[in-house]
């Protein structure tokens, strides 16, 4: 046990340091039947850590598990079933003393049993506010933490910006009191989660209000149903939507992108910094 929480300190130090001054890429694997965009195709083992050799070999520097499809309108499973399937691969993704994972959950139990397996990074998309335990599953696993702005219900008439500065600002103060170290912690814009269409745009384009916390900032956007509406295109034909939108979120500061497409969004940065290191 000792040496896991070794292993997965030196790991989330590492990948934390990384990303206040790189861009980096999480890629995502949906262990699940329904996930919008690649539901069913890797809930077999042998399939998944085929996908993972994939994402690595294209340059993934985390790989983000999913158990629970967390589209609107999925149906919710129980945590014993999510933690079924999380399982199913996360021995196997953590036996590399090098590659960096991470659980895509909101429930404080499913959490728990992928850091103890290996995980170093909880994505709760929920912002640690849907399952009361959840902070202090944070604070006891030593893990970093992906803190989304996730309100819930759409309300069209907010100011997106002072409300998202609020959320982060409370989640700030709520962390802090709960155990969990301030460079744990990393920010995500919540495309897609309890906002209008436009919200989605607002969000990206006030990327700022998010710097001024001065942690990292993981932006996902990858195939999500605002490109598509937006594009007119269907969910597989929405990546140079997706492409955009992740520069543009790069440019405005974001260091870590959560993608489906590593290779073609590594190229693209690599295009950006070039460009970039030219001017």
């Amino acid at each position: 046990m000792n040496g896991n929480r070794t292993r997965r300190a030196r790991l989330r130090d590492d990948i934390l340091a990384r990303a206040k001054d790189q861009v980096l890429l999480m890629g995502i694997l949906n262990v699940t039947p329904d996930s919008f965009s690649d539901g069913g195709q890797f809930l077999n083992p042998r399939a998944a850590m085929a996908q993972v050799e994939a994402l690595d070999a294209d340059g993934a520097d985390i790989i983000d598990v999913g158990g629970e499809s967390t589209r609107p309108g999925a149906a919710e499973v129980s945590a014993e079933e999510e933690i079924e399937r999380v399982l199913s691969v996360m021995p196997g993704l953590c036996a590399s003393s090098s590659r960096i994972v991470s659980i895509d959950t909101y429930k404080a139990s499913v959490a728990r049993a992928a850091a103890e397996a290996g995980a170093v990074i909880i994505n709760d998309v929920w912002g640690m506010t849907r399952d009361a335990g959840m902070m202090q599953a944070v604070a006891e696993t030593e893990s970093a933490v992906v803190v989304t702005y996730n309100r819930g219900d759409i309300q069209p008439e907010l100011n997106i910006a002072d409300d998202m500065r609020d959320f982060f600002a409370n989640a700030f103060a709520m962390a802090a009191a709960a155990g969990i170290p301030r460079e744990h912690v990393i920010l995500d814009p919540g495309v897609g989660f309890g906002k209008t269409w436009q919200q989605n745009f607002d969000v990206l384009a006030r990327l700022d209000v998010l710097m001024d916390f001065g942690v990292p900032v993981l932006v996902g956007v990858s195939r999500k149903s605002f490109i598509g509406r937006l594009l007119d295109r269907d969910v597989q034909d929405r990546l140079i939507g997706t492409l955009a939108a992740g520069l543009a979120s790069v440019q405005r500061g974001a260091t870590i992108l959560r993608v489906h497409d590593v290779r073609e969004h590594a190229d693209a940065l690599k295009m950006l910094k070039a460009i970039d290191k030219a001017g």
